[in-house]
């Protein structure tokens, strides 16, 4: 395929670097460059949509109210995406800001935001060969979310019959794309990964193996292509706890989360964080 000069341009032209985007993830100095991508895994109901909605929110929201403006293409393969929610929490923010917010201030956060719904792992296949128009058009997209890459584990592993090579095939086939999209056009990228549960020989016997069993869900287990792109692995627990100070009304137990974070030749950092009506609040440790 030729390549256009403003498609030369877009491609070499220094995207935001994110790095910055939360280090209260990741260890010191140790966010995602360009062209890295993270995965966000665990359980269901460990918090890992909230972090992405956290995550998204700060991308999308202005410098003035702690954001970092720049653009986003949000992936939906699991056709989840609540945007009523995603709106609050940047409403949230906007009124905590010095500036205020109003109608017109999120709607110029919201233009910043693409988003597509992948049925099929062809599909997404498909939608990351579109995005490459996208992103040469849009210089100011720097961040690609994918919620979930394992969407359509099940369904491939059903589709590819016996053979082990033809369940990868098509995640192989995305994962090889983006990595072309990554060293071209310098994006970054968060993906979450719904943990499974394997088999196991032996019943558990033990409160060893409910850590065990924990441990197992966690395990890497897309295909090697999608495993090498990936450099910084979130994974992502919850635990139940009550307030020491809890006032009468607010005896109930709350919940907070755990991430760990571990990050290829970067260090391992982990941090808590609970979720309210404005979003994800970080623990002080």
């Amino acid at each position: 395929m030729t390549e256009t000069g403003a498609q030369l341009f877009a491609r070499l032209e220094a995207r935001r670097c994110l790095k910055d985007l939360e280090p209260r993830l990741f260890p010191e100095d140790g966010g995602p460059d360009n062209g890295e991508v993270v995965e966000i895994c665990g359980p269901e109901g460990t918090g890992k949509t909230e972090l992405l909605y956290h995550l998204l929110s700060r991308c999308l929201l202005p410098r003035g109210a702690g954001g970092l403006e720049v653009g986003v293409v949000f992936v939906d393969t699991d056709y989840s995406l609540d945007l009523l929610r995603l709106v609050s929490i940047m409403d949230h923010r906007l009124g905590a800001a010095p500036s205020g917010g109003d109608e017109a201030l999120l709607r110029s956060c919201l233009s910043r935001l693409l988003v597509v719904h992948c049925a099929s792992s062809s599909q997404l296949l498909l939608t990351l060969h579109f995005l490459e128009t996208s992103f040469t058009s849009r210089p100011a997209l720097s961040l690609l979310l994918i919620d979930s890459i394992s969407a359509f584990y099940w369904l491939d592993r059903a589709e590819g019959g016996a053979s082990y090579g033809r369940q990868e095939e098509k995640l192989a086939k995305c994962s090889e794309l983006l990595g072309r999209i990554l060293r071209d056009y310098k994006i970054t990228v968060f993906a979450t990964c719904h943990a499974i549960r394997r088999n196991s020989s032996a019943a558990p016997s033990s409160s060893s193996s409910s850590s065990s069993s924990s441990s197992d869900q966690n395990k890497p287990y897309l295909c090697r292509s999608w495993q090498k792109l990936v450099s910084h692995r979130l994974t992502c627990s919850k635990s139940e706890t009550v307030p020491k100070m809890a006032a009468p009304a607010a005896a109930a137990a709350s919940t907070q989360f755990t991430v760990h974070c571990t990050s290829r030749n970067k260090g391992f950092r982990s941090s808590c964080f609970t979720v309210t009506d404005r979003g994800v609040e970080f623990s002080t440790q």
